[in-house]
């Protein structure tokens, strides 16, 4: 049945082409934008806001015109923390409601879900979130940080005089594609850097998981060996209950640091933050860096939060995955513009060397060839406030490897998708 359904939205789509309409339609009085994150679940603590950011970006494409003299229409749908789910609800998308492009996915295994659906109906998907690389797609643009735009980073820093000369290294994650493989470039890494096998402790929890307990307790017992951080790929609404264990066991950042690479400010609001002081998290953007840029971004987003009774509103806060959402959609709009139509070749043509001003504080280059952004770096510590203070940062922005140079045969990979 599944094949079946998929093969005839795939022939229906070509003879759309076929009669000379872009199958992706930009007919009738509205261009469809479709908005792909879990607002139920284990993710919607992370994904919701960015739901939310898009529905933002085009309210303010709306008022200025729309894109192609037409008015962005969203198409919101709910995944559910579902893997599977983001796959059909990408089908329904894509084929029933038209969409020109989908704005979507927090975690890896959501997008790995999602890929072999844009590709085979020739989608169009943006995802905003940093991720383990290892993955090029014609039909997909990587907002997020590759691991060298923040894995890679954090752990020099940690290693450095300034980040506590780490000797032994935690890497702790939720059990997924995303930690497994990122923890897999850093554990090549760190031997590259003489690391030692039995100075590296790698552990996973489920999704959902809430007990934490004997995980710090058995953090403390590895740091007793020497200098130890610990790396954090843990995802979703299971951050709370690892926060809130950590300051339970007293478990300070200048005796054993955490930097987490999931963790913006968002996941911390539903936190106690005063003893998570100065225990670190690596992204592109933080809500505290000061420039104009960044000044109308919050002031947009706060005044979005409270025209719209979101939730939080009264504490509106942005983070790293909602600035990548938001340099996406916008460089979308403008490379449909250039390409004056919708059609999905045509658009990622046209997105190649795409810049935009970012609240971050840099022009954003879309790479011309790779589907990634170029990023500045950045290493925060968390404040009792629940923000972020910046303690390192890149000199400017940074290309992305989407290969990872640490893992075999990755020299042999071409830095561009294939054309299809």
């Amino acid at each position: 049945m599944q094949r079946r359904f998929t093969l005839k939205a795939l022939t229906a789509a070509v003879a759309l082409a076929g009669a000379g309409l872009p199958a992706f339609a930009q007919s009738g009085d509205t261009i469809k934008v479709g908005v792909l994150h879990s607002l139920s679940g284990t993710m919607a603590i992370s994904e919701t806001v960015l739901k939310d950011t898009v529905l933002m970006a085009i309210d303010e494409i709306n008022a200025k015109g729309g894109v192609l003299g037409k008015k962005l229409e969203a198409v919101v749908v709910d995944p559910a923390s579902n893997w599977p789910l983001f796959a059909e609800k990408t089908k329904q998308l894509l084929t029933q409601d038209k969409v020109a492009v989908i704005f979507g996915c927090w975690t890896s295994v959501s997008r790995k879900s999602v890929l072999p659906v844009v590709e085979e109906l020739n989608g169009l998907l943006f995802y905003p979130v940093q991720y383990e690389g290892e993955e090029l797609s014609k039909n997909v643009f990587y907002t997020g940080a590759a691991p060298n735009q923040q894995a890679i980073p954090a752990v020099d820093y940690l290693m450095s005089k300034d980040g506590g000369g780490a000797k032994r290294w935690v890497l702790l994650g939720t059990d997924y594609v995303y930690p497994r493989t990122t923890n897999k470039i850093l554990r090549a890494y760190l031997k590259s850097k003489g690391v030692k096998e039995s100075d590296i402790d790698e552990k996973y929890t489920p999704f959902g998981h809430s007990d934490y307990q004997t995980i710090v307790a058995d953090i403390k017992k590895f740091s007793a060996g020497g200098k130890t951080a610990v790396v954090s790929t843990i995802n979703g609404d299971s951050n709370v209950p690892f926060y809130k264990e950590l300051g339970n066991a007293g478990l300070k950042a200048k005796d054993v640091p955490v930097v987490a690479f999931s963790v913006g400010e968002e996941e911390l609001r539903g936190v106690d933050t005063k003893p998570l002081v100065g225990h670190l998290a690596a992204w592109n953007y933080f809500m505290s860096i000061k420039n104009p840029t960044n000044d109308a971004f919050i002031k947009q987003w706060s005044a979005y939060a409270k025209a719209k009774k979101l939730p939080g509103a009264d504490k509106p806060l942005t983070n790293d995955p909602m600035e990548a959402t938001y340099i996406g959609i916008h460089m979308w709009k403008q490379a449909v513009e250039k390409a004056k139509s919708t059609d999905v070749d045509k658009v990622i043509a046209a997105m190649a060397g795409q810049t935009f001003k970012a609240p971050s504080g840099i022009v954003s280059e879309m790479d011309p060839k790779n589907h990634h952004l170029h990023k500045s770096v950045f290493i925060g510590e968390v404040k009792a406030d629940g923000q972020f203070n910046v303690v390192w940062k890149t000199p400017g922005p940074v290309k992305a490897k989407p290969w990872s140079p640490y893992i075999e045969g990755n020299d042999k990979k071409p830095d561009e998708p294939a054309k299809k």
